[in-house]
């Protein structure tokens, strides 16, 4: 029997990355949803071994997701779907707070159907505006107020509470910064690199001080697989990203000598909400899950121009 997985999100760029890599091996069987808010068909994942399937369904609609869990009884999922972009979350609040309904949704189903393990993919902004680096899974305060924060917050909280309640076991991923070939174009790294490409303005908010740390998406697709198979940090959650520290203007700065563009950088007005000044996660446990260095910005960079056929000359 395969070992059936689910992955919602699936059409969106982790998502689709992780149900491309659980894929290629040929004794899980991937079930892919999702409902193209903020994914898109292009992403829709494929194998070669014709152990995929995807559904256009809504994870936060009950009706539309239960009958996918009934029909399959998943043995783990990978509960991947959600409103991203600092933007799009800002502009729209109560759609962001609709998640809640989705969580909800793969627990209550997940706990009635026998799923094993549910993997959550949360974000580096739950700790918001950070007080202590690198920041610790267990002792850096969750502290933000944006809504986005606050249902990832809350996710977390349901998947330790069904734990208790329901022995329903789980793994949290904080995603930091995850930038690769099939992110959207409204991200910063993707962003910058579509500008610099074009020779047109680099914008940033504020005066640029404001740091990330930038993680190749095959080092987290390839931590958050390895926890899989391996079974391990079982209940527990673990920050998934590069501990290399870089400021939006190293970024633009670093971006412009690689694609060798004649960009400008426009500062624009500092964000109100939304733009932390500091990221750094502590990822011993990812280190451990890869067990070789991450890959640098300047490599990750050359990686994506590769990926979109770009020759610099």
């Amino acid at each position: 029997m395969p070992t059936k997985i689910l992955v919602t999100g699936a059409a969106g760029f982790v998502g689709s990355a992780i149900a491309e890599k659980l894929a290629e091996n040929n004794t899980n069987f991937v079930v892919g949803v999702d409902n193209f808010l903020t994914g898109s068909p292009e992403k829709i994942p494929t194998s070669p071994h014709n152990n995929m399937r995807f559904i256009k369904a809504d994870a936060n609609n009950y009706k539309d997701i239960s009958s996918i869990f009934f029909a399959n009884e998943f043995d783990y999922v990978f509960h991947y779907a959600a409103v991203v972009g600092v933007l799009r979350t800002l502009d729209n609040p109560v759609m962001v707070l609709e998640d809640l309904d989705g969580i909800k949704n793969v627990l209550d189903l997940s706990k009635n159907t026998g799923v094993k393990r549910i993997y959550f993919s949360s974000s580096s902004e739950v700790y918001g505006e950070p007080v202590e680096f690198p920041q610790n899974e267990h002792t850096t305060p969750l502290n933000s107020r944006l809504p986005y924060a606050i249902v990832k917050n809350i996710g977390e909280a349901f998947l330790r509470a069904y734990k208790q309640e329901f022995n329903l076991d789980f793994t949290i991923f904080r995603f930091f910064n995850t930038y690769g070939p099939k992110q959207s174009t409204d991200f910063v790294m993707s962003k910058f690199i579509y500008a610099a490409l074009q020779g047109k303005d680099i914008t940033i908010y504020g005066d640029g001080s404001q740091s990330r740390t930038f993680c190749y998406v095959d080092d987290n697709i390839e931590a958050s697989v390895n926890a899989f198979y391996k079974g391990i940090f079982v209940n527990d959650v673990l920050n998934i990203g590069n501990d290399n520290e870089t400021t939006i203007l190293e970024l633009a700065q670093t971006i412009i000598k690689i694609t060798k563009s004649n960009s400008k950088i426009v500062h624009l007005p500092a964000l109100k909400d939304g733009d932390m000044t500091r990221r750094l996660p502590d990822n011993t446990k990812m280190r451990q899950l890869l067990g070789k260095e991450l890959t640098t910005l300047e490599d990750g960079i050359q990686k994506l121009l590769n990926a979109w056929g770009i020759k610099i000359k």
